[in-house]
C-alpha cells in the first residue's frame, strides 16, 4: 500500500504542529508590559526636580490603554510593572549609604499597591464614563499605601509631581487626593477621546454619550484648575514676620555624618553668627525668629551643658528666639524633637516628631532584620518614640506650625498644624544621609504643595540643602544650593484665611475611596449579570 506525501494544498492533519509563534507574534505579545514599564518610567520623569509635570497625562493615557479591558491577573502584573517603573527610579535614594536590598525591598512592596490599583482600574473599565471611576481606583490606591503597612508611605502620591504644573490650585480645594485625582482623571481621559476618535475613524459612527464623557474628563480637571486660582493668594491678611532660615551644613554626607554630631551643632552656631554680625552691620534686616534643621544639635542640649551653652550664645548673638532640632531623651523615651529657644529664658517651647519613619527611626521586625543583616540594627540601635501633639511655636505675637521632615509627606501632619493656629508653617528636615539624589528636591516639592494647600508660608531649614522660603501660592521666594553653609532671610506674608482643603481635611479623600468602592461594585455586578446571560 502506497502513502501519498502531504503537499502544500493538503497538509497532513495527522502530523502536523502548529508553527512556533514568530518573533513578531511574540514581541507583541510583549508590548503591554513594555508599555506599562515605559508608562511607569515616564511618569517618574514628571516628578522633581524636572519641572516635566505634563508627562504625568501621557504616562495614565499609556496606562489606561494597557489595563482596559484586560483579564484581573493580566491586570496585576501590568500594573506591577507599571510600579516598577515608576518606583525603582523614583526611591533610588534610599539606597544610599545601605545598598539597594532595602531599596529594592521597600519597592517590591509599594509596588503590590500599585498592582492592586491596576486590578482595580480594569475592573471598572467597562463601565460608562470609566476614567472617573478608574481615577478613583488610583486615588483609593494612594490611600492605602499612605496608612500601611507600619503607618504608611506617601512618597509618590501624584500631587507631589505637580507643584509646577497647571493642576496646582486644587491643592487648595481638597488637598493631595483632589489634585491627584483631576490629573489621573485627565490622563485617562486623554486616553479616552484618542481611543473613541480611532473609533470613529474606523467606524464612520461617534457614540456622542460616550464622547462626551470623555471630553468632560480631560476639560473639566483643567477647568477646575483655573477657576480654583482664585483660592491662591500670598496676601499679608495679618501682617508680615521676618524670619531666618539656616542650613550649616554637615562634615560630611551619608550615615556617618552624624558621628561628628558636635560639628554638626557648631557648624549652624558658626552660620547663626555670621547672620547676626550681618545684621548688626545692617547687610540683612534682623529677623523675629531664627530656624534652623533636623538634626541641628544631635547633642541633647538638656543632657550636655556644652550643647546648651553654645546654643544659647548662638540665641544671644542673634537677640531672637532659635528653633532647634535636637535629638533628647526623656523619661527613657528618645524623642526627634524641635526646641523653641529663647535668648533670655533658653528653652521655651517642644514639639516631638509624630510620624517617625519606619527602618530609619524605628525599626519594625528588628528580630527579622536582624536575622537577614546584623549591620541594619545597629544603624537604629534604639527606637525614637512618637510625639502625640501637634507642632505649634507662639513666637512673636504669631503661631508657627511644625511638621518635621518625614512629616510633610502626611497630609494631617501638615494640616493640623494650621487647624491649630499655625500662621506660618516650618519643614525643618535632615537629607544630609541622601546625599546629592533626588530626594531633597522631592521633599521640596511636598513643602510647595502644601503651602497652596493650606495658603501659608512654608520655611524648609534642612542641614545639608536644599533650603528655601516658599510663598503660599508655592512660589519658592528663595533657595540654598547643596552641601554649603548659608542663611536665608525673608519678611513672609502671615495668613489666617482657611482653604477648603484645610476645612475638608480627609473628607474629599473619602469622598473618593467610596467612589472607587462603587465602581468596583457596579463591575462586580455587570461581570455577574454578564456570565448569568453566557449561561443562559
Amino acid at each position: 500500500m502506497s502513502v501519498t506525501a502531504p503537499t502544500v494544498d493538503e497538509p497532513d492533519r495527522v502530523t502536523a504542529r502548529p508553527a512556533p509563534a514568530s518573533w513578531g507574534a511574540r514581541l507583541t505579545r510583549l508590548t503591554p508590559a513594555a508599555a506599562a514599564v515605559l508608562a511607569g518610567v515616564l511618569l517618574y520623569v514628571s516628578f522633581p526636580p524636572r519641572t516635566l509635570w505634563w508627562l504625568a497625562l501621557p504616562a495614565f493615557a499609556v496606562l489606561g490603554r494597557v489595563l482596559r479591558g484586560r483579564r484581573l491577573r493580566a491586570a496585576f502584573g501590568l500594573g506591577y510593572l507599571f510600579g516598577l517603573g515608576f518606583l525603582l527610579p523614583l526611591l533610588v535614594w534610599t539606597s544610599v549609604e545601605v545598598g539597594p536590598l532595602p531599596w529594592l525591598a521597600l519597592v517590591a512592596a509599594e509596588a503590590v499597591f500599585v498592582a492592586l490599583a491596576g486590578v482595580g482600574i480594569a475592573a471598572v473599565s467597562r463601565l460608562p464614563a470609566w476614567p472617573v471611576w478608574a481615577a478613583a481606583v488610583w486615588i483609593a490606591g494612594e490611600a492605602a499605601r499612605a496608612r500601611v503597612p507600619f503607618h504608611g508611605f506617601p512618597w509618590g502620591k501624584i500631587a507631589f509631581g505637580q507643584a509646577d504644573g497647571v493642576f496646582l490650585p486644587l491643592a487648595a480645594v481638597g488637598g493631595t487626593p483632589v489634585l491627584g485625582f483631576a490629573v489621573v482623571l485627565c490622563g485617562f481621559g486623554l486616553y479616552e477621546v484618542v481611543r473613541l476618535a480611532a473609533h470613529a475613524r474606523r467606524t464612520r459612527a461617534i457614540h456622542r454619550t460616550a464622547a462626551a464623557a470623555a471630553l468632560l474628563c480631560v476639560a473639566v480637571p483643567v477647568i477646575g484648575a483655573l477657576a480654583a486660582r482664585t483660592l491662591v493668594g500670598d496676601t499679608a491678611e495679618d501682617g508680615t514676620l521676618t524670619v531666618a532660615v539656616i542650613q550649616g551644613n554637615v562634615p560630611r554626607a551619608g550615615l556617618e555624618f552624624n558621628a561628628q554630631r558636635r560639628a554638626v551643632l557648631d557648624y549652624h552656631v558658626r552660620e547663626t553668627e555670621r547672620l547676626a554680625a550681618d545684621v548688626r552691620a545692617g547687610k540683612v534686616p534682623r529677623p523675629d525668629v531664627v530656624l534652623w534643621p533636623e538634626n541641628s544639635s544631635d547633642i541633647d542640649p538638656f543632657a550636655y551643658p556644652d550643647a546648651r551653652l553654645v546654643i544659647d550664645q548662638a540665641a544671644k548673638a542673634v537677640g531672637v528666639p532659635i528653633s532647634v532640632g535636637g535629638v533628647v531623651t526623656r523619661d527613657g523615651r528618645l524623642l526627634n524633637e524641635q526646641i523653641l529657644w529663647d535668648p533670655v529664658k533658653g528653652p521655651v517651647q517642644t514639639y516631638d516628631k509624630r510620624q517617625i519613619q519606619p527602618f530609619g527611626e524605628y525599626l519594625p521586625l528588628r528580630s527579622l532584620v536582624g536575622a537577614i543583616n546584623e549591620n541594619w540594627t545597629s544603624m537604629v540601635r534604639q527606637d525614637f518614640s512618637r510625639g502625640t501633639e501637634p507642632g505649634v511655636f507662639s513666637v512673636a505675637g504669631t503661631r508657627i506650625g511644625l511638621a518635621t521632615c518625614y512629616e510633610a509627606a502626611f497630609d494631617w501632619a501638615v494640616r493640623d498644624t494650621v487647624t491649630h493656629g499655625a500662621r506660618l508653617i516650618s519643614v525643618p528636615s535632615n537629607n544630609a544621609t541622601f546625599d546629592r539624589s533626588e530626594m531633597t528636591y522631592q521633599q521640596l516639592a511636598m513643602s510647595r504643595i502644601r503651602a497652596v494647600e493650606h495658603s501659608r508660608t512654608v520655611t524648609v531649614p534642612v542641614t545639608s540643602g536644599v533650603s528655601a522660603i516658599i510663598t503660599p501660592d508655592g512660589h519658592i521666594a528663595q533657595r540654598t544650593g547643596m552641601f554649603v553653609p548659608a542663611y536665608l532671610v525673608q519678611k513672609v506674608p502671615l495668613r489666617s484665611s482657611t482653604t477648603p482643603a484645610t476645612e475638608l481635611g480627609a473628607l474629599p479623600e473619602g469622598v473618593l475611596v467610596l467612589l472607587a468602592a462603587g465602581g468596583l461594585g457596579a463591575a462586580i455586578g455587570a461581570g455577574v449579570r454578564r456570565r448569568r446571560a453566557t449561561a443562559v
